[in-house]
Parts: C-alpha cells; sequence; structure tokens
C-alpha cells in the first residue's frame, strides 16, 4: 500500500495512501494497540457536530475565513452522515482527555475541507477546525451530546413501548385473580392485571427517572478549552456553541454554569449511568419474574406459557427455555457492570481534568444501547406473546392456604392460623378444616371469596 508523509510538532509519520487522517492520528493508532474497541461512532459523530458549529461560531466571533468555514462544515456533515466512518480507528483505551479521537476527528475534516475548499487551500486541523476548542473541553461536550442523542433515539422509544406492552397484558389479564407470593411462599390473592400492572409502572417510572437524569447532561462544557477558564476562545464563545448545538439538534443544550466542574468532573454522567442501572434493576426484577412464573411446563409454576422462540436443549428433546429472559438479564448485570466502572472512573478527576473520559462514554453508550437491544427483543419476541395457563391459575387460588386471611376480621388471626395449618397438616380444605373448627358455612362463603380479596373489603 503507498504512503504519503504527514507531519506534527514530533516530527514526519507515513500514513497510508487511502487514509484521511493524520499524523496525530496515526501515531495513536501504533501508540495504543489494545484490545479491540473502538471510540463508539456515536462520539466521533458528536464531535463532527462540535465542530461544525465551531466553524459557525467562529466565523461570528474570531475571524475564520468564510470559505474555510464552509468547508468545514460540509466535512462534518459528511463525516455525521457516516461516509468516512473507517477512518476513525483508535481505541477506547487512549489517553484519558480523549484528545487523540479529537485530533482524529480534526485530521479527517482538516483533510476532507481541503478537498471541499474552492481554491483548494490548507485547512489546518489545529488552528481551523480545532480553534477556540481544547480536547479537555470539546470531548466531554460529545460525552454528553451523544449520550443524549442515543438515549433519545435507540433507549426511550423501547422502553415506552414496553410499558405500552405490559399496560396491554395488565388490561387484558384485569380479572384473572391468581394467587399472590410473598417471601417465595403463598399470599393473598390479586389479579393477573394487577401484578402485570406493577410492572408496567416501573417501566414507566424508569422512563421518568432517566429523563430527570438527562438534564444534567444538557449541561455543556465546551468555551471552559484547557482547565476551564476558556483562554484561547473569544467572550461569548461558549454560549454561542451551546446554542448552535441546541439549534441543531433540537436538544436544549446550553453552557455549563462552571467549566471548571464540567472539565474536571462527570457527575452528570455517573448520575446518567445511575439511572441506567436503576432501570436495568427494574427490567431484571421484571424478567426474573416473568420467567419463574412460566416455568414447568409440568413442574414449576406454570401460570404463563412464554412463546417458544427456538429449541432449547441439544439433549432434551422437546425442551423450550425463557432465553428472551435470560438475555435481558445478562444485559442488566453488564449494565450493572458498565456503572461500577464509570462510577469508579468518575470519582478520579484529580485537579483540573479528569482522564477517564473515553472509558466512561464507551461504557454509558454501551449500556445505552444494550438496554434498547434488549428491551425491545424481550417486548416482541416474549411479552407481546405471553399466554395466561388458566387452569393452573384457578387450581392454584383454589388450594392456596392464604385465602384463610379473609377470616381474620371476623374470627381472628389465631382461629384463622390454626384453620390454616390444620388444613396443611391435613391435607385437606380451608373449608372443611373451617366447618370442622365451628364456623358457619354463611361466614365462610361470604368472606372467602378470591374475586373480592384483590383490593379493598369491608370489615
Amino acid at each position: 500500500m503507498k504512503e504519503r508523509i504527514e507531519r506534527d510538532s514530533l516530527g514526519d509519520v507515513a500514513v497510508r495512501e487511502d487514509r484521511i487522517w493524520g499524523a496525530q492520528t496515526q501515531r495513536s493508532l501504533e501508540n495504543f494497540p489494545i484490545g479491540d474497541q473502538r471510540m463508539p461512532l456515536e462520539v466521533i459523530g458528536a464531535l463532527a457536530e462540535i465542530k461544525h458549529a465551531a466553524a459557525t461560531v467562529n466565523e461570528e466571533l474570531s475571524g475564520l475565513d468564510p470559505k474555510v468555514a464552509e468547508a468545514i462544515r460540509q466535512a462534518a456533515t459528511e463525516v455525521v452522515a457516516g461516509r468516512w466512518d473507517d477512518h476513525f480507528p483508535l481505541k477506547v483505551f487512549q489517553t484519558g482527555s480523549g484528545t487523540q479521537t479529537n485530533m482524529n476527528v480534526n485530521e479527517v475534516l482538516a483533510y476532507r475541507a481541503r478537498e471541499l475548499h474552492p481554491d483548494g487551500a490548507m485547512v489546518h486541523p489545529n488552528d481551523d477546525v480545532n480553534r477556540c476548542q481544547s480536547s479537555n473541553d470539546s470531548f466531554p461536550t460529545a460525552m454528553h451530546v451523544a449520550a443524549v442523542k442515543a438515549t433519545k433515539r435507540h433507549l426511550l422509544p423501547e422502553l415506552e413501548a414496553l410499558a405500552q406492552a405490559l399496560l396491554e397484558k395488565a388490561r387484558a389479564f384485569a380479572e384473572v385473580v391468581k394467587i399472590g407470593r410473598t417471601h417465595c411462599q403463598d399470599a393473598t390473592p390479586l389479579t393477573v392485571g394487577q401484578e402485570f400492572g406493577g410492572y408496567q409502572r416501573q417501566v414507566e417510572a424508569g422512563v421518568g427517572r432517566v429523563m430527570q437524569a438527562m438534564e444534567g447532561l444538557y449541561f455543556l462544557a465546551q468555551g471552559g478549552t484547557a482547565v476551564g477558564t476558556g483562554l484561547n476562545a473569544p467572550v461569548g464563545f461558549a454560549e454561542r456553541m451551546a446554542e448552535e448545538l441546541a439549534r441543531r439538534s433540537g436538544e436544549p443544550f446550553r453552557t455549563a454554569p462552571d467549566k471548571f466542574e464540567a472539565l474536571a468532573a462527570h457527575d452528570a454522567v455517573v448520575f446518567f449511568s445511575g439511572a441506567l442501572k436503576t432501570v436495568a434493576g427494574s427490567l431484571f426484577k421484571i424478567a426474573n419474574d416473568l420467567r419463574l412464573l412460566a416455568s414447568g411446563p409440568r413442574s414449576g409454576f406454570g401460570e404463563l406459557r412464554l412463546p417458544a422462540n427456538e429449541p432449547g436443549s441439544s439433549i432434551m428433546p422437546g425442551k423450550v427455555n425463557p432465553t428472551q429472559c435470560e438475555a435481558l438479564t445478562q444485559v442488566c448485570l453488564r449494565v450493572m457492570g458498565n456503572d461500577a466502572t464509570i462510577t469508579m472512573a468518575g470519582s478520579q478527576g484529580q485537579f483540573e481534568l479528569n482522564t477517564y473520559k473515553p472509558l466512561m462514554i464507551a461504557c454509558l453508550l454501551e449500556s445505552i444501547r444494550l438496554l434498547g437491544d434488549g428491551v425491545a427483543s424481550f417486548r416482541v419476541r416474549c411479552v407481546e406473546g405471553i399466554e395466561l395457563n388458566r387452569d393452573r391459575i384457578d387450581d392454584l387460588v383454589e388450594r392456596s392456604l392464604m385465602l384463610v386471611t379473609a377470616l381474620s376480621p371476623e374470627i381472628g388471626y389465631d382461629r384463622a392460623a390454626a384453620i390454616a395449618k390444620a388444613a396443611h397438616a391435613h391435607g385437606t380444605t380451608l373449608r372443611e378444616e373451617a366447618l370442622a373448627a365451628g364456623i358457619s358455612e354463611d361466614v365462610f362463603d361470604r368472606r372467602v371469596r378470591p374475586e373480592r380479596m384483590v383490593g379493598p373489603m369491608e370489615l
């Protein structure tokens, strides 16, 4: 492969002729051969949006040549559209400020802008594309922009769709009475609709928590430059950058009130990851409940029937497993692990700069994507196809000893407990033991009615 020579402050570097990055990108590619996880393209797109906005603001405030500004904007538009994805090869594990990825974007845009410039004029990656910026404020700004866009695109719509699917099941199962369970032991009845309504509310509340946590991501570090002072950026640059990014994205981005905090700490990212972890905990509980309620088909709870999507065993013929529940719970554990990483990384903002930025945003974007994909698959391939095993549900309700709870207000706790224990010991029904204990048929039949026990009762 033919090569060309690119230059930076350290000297000459050979770059493949068909690659449009520059010397600093090439050095990073050679110096950080760590793993195979590339910087997420969402970050690349966000940085390109920042460079697009900066070209406009610099044309207004810092004298950037209009032809150069327009060439940068055109190049940035191409990058956002994904035209040059192969030219962003750098790994997540690089310098903790994200400088190499910022320069990768600067160099690609500079190279392409020179091609797009009507006079073919030189466009400098630092002096022009990175004008009035630092990696220290551009990369955290890209973190926030990328996380907001990914959440709006990949996660919130899927959580809302799952909440709707659970609500539809709650309505469909509203009249079906089942036995409740607390401590994994029999409890008083409820309806299947009430149970699914609880799941729906968990997801709905999760949407609210994510949206609340996202408020912190709307504050942008851009304009703080190297350490938060705004050195080498003109007055008003920070505000105009936030305005331009908000205008282009339709999101309410605004400049961070304190740039020192915005560069040195990423508490908003940590808080947002915590919201994702909470959602993961909710989803784990829901998926686990469903697979337990569908356990069987002959030797488990067997109250639900989940869709049979594929054979479940390579040795046991006819076996079908709750694979969508298992996939989603694995996603949830990954999100919890990512949150632990983000939390630790967020605590490491020594002095004026947190240097764990690439790792934090890589983990956060992975959590967003995995949750969105996992929820979508779980909804389509599991929740929407759930059916009830009415015979099993009715049988378990009829046999439950905890229906005796409805007698307590009339005969007292101790007499009710004795009836339940006797039925359990003798293998008889509650009704048989209640009548043997002197409770009249009228009292028993009036009080022990499962369909009336799913809400407040008259005492």
